[in-house]
């Protein structure tokens, strides 16, 4: 490995984005709706880490991934490095006789020794699974994490810190399981060492390298909980090299210019893990791990290195997109960098707001001269994650697209929506060791049920593509019968509300009105209320501005609403936020409504009984 401060290279401060125009059939059979991939996928490797080899021969002195050093400087993992450690980590790990049925757990998060042991593991035909490090660092339960452990039965569990993650690595460590530390100790628990596994001499692990093949199973990603309990998702070969196929497909400049990417995103989650990870070893490209997050305490981090990394393409989540916004609105020296490269923007584990969208949109042009494709889809961890994009002439918040080469999408009526089914290379085969599960998931013809709902941007011109419509699950119905949409309500909540509102939870189920739990943004709020930091937040919210603002909003929100089904009538603010040992909310800040309504029937009782005096009422 070797140390350097600045990315290398420049370019240009615009450039047209290669964007793939696949050709889409639209028909209906039988009242379901088909939209499939006429365009069609080209030929990919039999194993992800094919691409691996060919980046270590063609460019062998690149960088592959780097990741700042305790004295500030990057770490940098060439190409040709990675491959060595990888043949290394890959024999260790066979010597212990890892396998599908014993897979390597990885405990915490995103760094240079969890890169090399997913190349490692996925070299020598061995599953890793990467867990959540909430469940570990967070949580106070470890029942979850226990329950995931469980239905691995790993061999090794790998932790970069032992003393950060001892209390966790105590309660769940299975019998006669290896225990991999880069540092720290558990007490009275044996562990190797990381670097005692780049110590291991090749033997038998290029053998078992060309035994892999497209069903050869990678890794198990759980599922975020946002609506069930967690579950692992196989994740092949096969699976990701179609969907990195797909992706440089829809997006041809990936293959024509190596991608930058400096991310945050965790790799227990698909989209960091196999979509960003993936375009950046699929097209030879360089990913700089970034120690930020899209958090008040932390987002200084992400700004320091985007002052440095010119991206080719930048990932986030809307409250990283929004944080970013402001940054670039108020420091031209950021901008310049940020905006010297970059060609194409993403937007990851849920739908920017349209409010955030304009807003990101008016610094690109202000700086840039031109817009930026801000792109959409719609991925889970079920298809790798990636089957839609939105590369029609449609540009909005909410549009999902149209399906990628190689996918096909079915509509199919649902009460009185289409959810979305998906078919192709880039599916699961199901959910480890759960053929129960995995059968509920396939519909007769093999098309794995998503649960979310779309719709036609265009009922005439099905071909254009969709709009998002929400979780089918999560609707509901007043009392009176009127159906309630949840995820377009909520949507427009969010943007709406913005940048006061985190995040709401639709209320009303067999009740007569609608109604909102509202995790506000504290941090706005705080400065919206004239109040001195560290004041407590349910004062902060008490206070006049706060709740003006709030009255505001259901005011707006209920401007030609057009009914009850979309009219709300009172809203309560959230101070405690949303809690992960409850399941309320996801490591990656998804909302789950049902275990917040569950967790809050009180508060929800309060809000419709009229004795929580904070309810705020429409008028």
């Amino acid at each position: 490995m070797t140390r350097s401060t600045i990315e290398e290279g420049g370019g240009a401060r615009r450039r047209q984005v290669d964007i793939g125009n696949p050709e889409i059939a639209a028909y209906q059979v039988d009242g379901v709706w088909h939209l499939d991939a006429v365009t069609p996928l080209a030929p990919v490797p039999a194993r992800f880490t094919d691409r691996l080899q060919e980046g270590a021969r063609a460019h062998p002195e690149r960088t592959l991934v780097a990741q700042r050093g305790p004295d500030g400087q990057w770490i940098r993992l060439s190409y040709a490095d990675a491959l060595q450690r990888a043949r290394r980590i890959g024999q260790a790990l066979l010597d212990r006789g890892l396998s599908v049925e014993r897979p390597l757990a990885i405990l915490s998060g995103n760094d240079l020794e969890h890169f090399q042991l997913a190349l490692g593991a996925m070299y020598a035909g061995i599953p890793y699974a990467p867990l959540s490090p909430a469940y570990s660092l967070v949580a106070t339960d470890p029942s979850k994490l226990a329950d995931l452990v469980a239905q691995l039965t790993p061999g090794a569990l790998f932790a970069a810190d032992g003393d950060a993650f001892a209390r966790a690595i105590r309660a769940v460590m299975p019998e006669g399981a290896e225990l991999i530390l880069s540092r720290g100790e558990v007490a009275g628990q044996p562990a190797t060492r990381f670097a005692a596994l780049l110590e291991t001499a090749p033997a038998d692990v290029d053998a078992r390298h060309a035994g892999v093949g497209p069903d050869t199973i990678a890794k198990f990603l759980f599922t975020s909980g946002s609506t069930k309990k967690p579950k692992a998702v196989i994740t092949t070969h096969g699976m990701l090299c179609h969907n990195q196929q797909m992706l440089l497909q829809t997006f041809p400049f990936f293959g024509q210019e190596p991608p930058v990417l400096l991310d945050w995103l965790p790799w227990n989650h698909t989209f960091g893990g196999s979509h960003n990870v993936g375009i950046v070893l699929y097209n030879g490209g360089t990913l700089y791990i970034d120690d930020g997050r899209p958090t008040a305490r932390d987002f200084g981090a992400t700004v320091r290195n985007l002052r440095e990394i010119a991206t080719t393409v930048y990932f986030n989540i809307p409250a990283g997109w929004e944080m970013l916004t402001e940054a670039l609105e108020r420091d031209a020296a950021l901008a310049d960098v940020f905006f010297s490269r970059v060609k194409l923007f993403f937007c990851a584990g849920a739908g920017l707001s349209q409010s955030a969208w304009e807003r990101l949109d008016a610094v690109a042009v202000r700086c840039c001269g031109e817009s930026i494709r801000i792109m959409t889809g719609l991925g889970m961890t079920e298809t790798s994650p990636s089957s839609t994009f939105g590369t029609g002439p449609i540009v909005k918040a909410g549009y999902v697209g149209v399906p990628a080469p190689g996918c096909r999408v079915k509509l199919v009526p649902v009460g009185d929506k289409l959810e979305a089914r998906f078919a192709g290379p880039h599916v699961m085969p199901g959910y480890w060791r759960a053929p129960e599960l995995t059968a509920a998931a396939f519909d007769a013809d093999g098309y794995y049920c998503t649960g979310d709902a779309l719709r036609f941007v265009d009922p005439a011109q099905p071909a254009l593509g969709c709009m998002f419509d929400g979780r089918i699950a999560e609707d509901f119905k007043l009392a009176s019968g009127t159906f309630v949409s949840v995820g377009p309500l909520r949507a427009r909540v969010i943007s709406m509300g913005a940048p006061y509102v985190q995040d709401a939870v639709v209320t009303g189920i067999n009740r007569p009105v609608i109604g909102l739990l509202v995790f506000p943004r504290m941090d706005h709020c705080l400065t919206l209320s004239g109040l001195p930091a560290g004041t407590p937040a349910a004062e902060v919210l008490a206070s006049g501005p706060v709740r003006a603002f709030f009255q505001d909003l259901l005011r707006e929100l209920n401007r030609d609403c057009g009914g009850s089904s979309k009219r709300v009538d009172r809203l309560l603010l959230q101070a405690e936020p949303p809690s992960i040992d409850q399941r309320e909310q996801t490591d990656k800040g998804s909302i789950n409504q049902a275990a917040v309504l569950l967790r809050r029937a009180a508060l929800v009782d309060a809000m419709y009984d009229g004795t929580d005096p904070r309810t705020i009422h429409a008028d």
